[in-house]
């Protein structure tokens, strides 16, 4: 099919892929602006900008959409579908109809629950066993369209944001293609989402990364897997972040923060209920590293507390 492709992170420059890969002619991609990034801040590209200059794809870059002027070259291509993949921009409502079979929206989780912006990390910290891929058709609404394709995706108990977006990546691919081949046949389902089960992932903050103690160790566990690679779970010691990336359940108890044991395999703090055994962390200015190569060179002993400023 002659397509128009908009998204911008890595996410969606996997779904991009696929669809060059299965044979769809790609006509125009829209992406965000380039943004400065790193040490240097330098403009960069976004993953998706990069395989579309790979491949040889025409890209534009709209601050906005906003105007119908800016919909000119939308209308020009005259594609069958626009594939929208963590673009990041609104589509106003005449966007939505310039192409013949209007707009398909790749989206990470199970509709109606998870609509917005972080279903990834939401998904996780409500330890919820499984998510997945919708492919909707979009409509002005939030993550309100249709739904005509449904990918299950189980969530392991030691996925974190990152691996669980990487899956679900793959299987965004997978799951456009098909819908394709469906729409093609004139065979591509569609079916309201039930509203009164909607829930609303909203968009994670740097804030939300630091930890509360008197929450349960399981809910901490959670938090510290979902807010990676961002905002990345941590807590104060001695005044400063202590980044954390992994952390195993245990029955500990004591007041809440409160290190119960420290030893080469874990630091084990006190939380709400039950207990965490921390194993790998990041002192500020250090290097990510397991537990017994952290207490090599800094020393936490039983009684201390985290969460708490010197």
């Amino acid at each position: 099919m002659r397509l128009i492709f908009a998204g911008t992170p890595e996410f969606a420059a996997v779904a991009l892929e696929a669809l060059i890969a299965a044979g769809h002619e790609v006509a125009l991609v829209l992406t965000q602006p380039d943004r400065p990034a790193g040490r240097g801040m330098k403009l960069v590209p976004s993953a998706v900008k990069q395989v579309a200059l790979q491949h040889g794809l025409e890209v534009a870059q709209p601050a906005n959409l906003k105007t119908p002027e800016s919909w000119q070259r939308l209308r020009e291509v005259a594609a069958d579908v626009m594939v929208v993949a963590a673009y990041g921009l609104l589509l106003p409502a005449g966007v939505l109809t310039i192409p013949r079979h209007g707009c398909l929206n790749i989206h990470a989780s199970l509709l109606p629950r998870w609509r917005g912006a972080a279903p990834i990390q939401r998904a996780i910290l409500a330890g919820d066993e499984k998510t997945g891929i919708t492919i909707m058709q979009m409509d002005v609404g939030l993550d309100t369209g249709d739904m005509c394709l449904v990918h299950e995706v189980p969530i392991a108990s030691d996925d974190t944001a990152q691996s669980l977006h990487d899956k679900l990546a793959q299987r965004g691919g997978t799951a456009i293609v098909e819908a394709l081949q469906l729409l093609q046949a004139g065979a591509l389902p569609r079916q309201p989402q039930d509203n009164g089960l909607a829930t609303y992932a909203s968009k994670l903050t740097k804030a939300e990364g630091q930890i509360d103690w008197s929450a349960e160790a399981v809910c901490i566990e959670r938090a510290i897997r979902a807010y990676q690679p961002f905002p990345v779970a941590y807590t104060l010691w001695h005044g400063e972040p202590l980044r954390l990336f992994q952390a195993q359940l245990r029955e500990g108890r004591g007041v809440p923060g409160t290190v119960l044991a420290a030893g080469k395999d874990g630091i084990e703090v006190a939380c709400g209920r039950g207990s965490l055994l921390l194993t790998e962390l990041q002192k500020t200015g250090g290097k990510r590293m397991p537990v017994a190569a952290f207490l090599s060179g800094n020393s936490v002993l039983p009684g201390e507390t985290f969460g708490m400023a010197d």
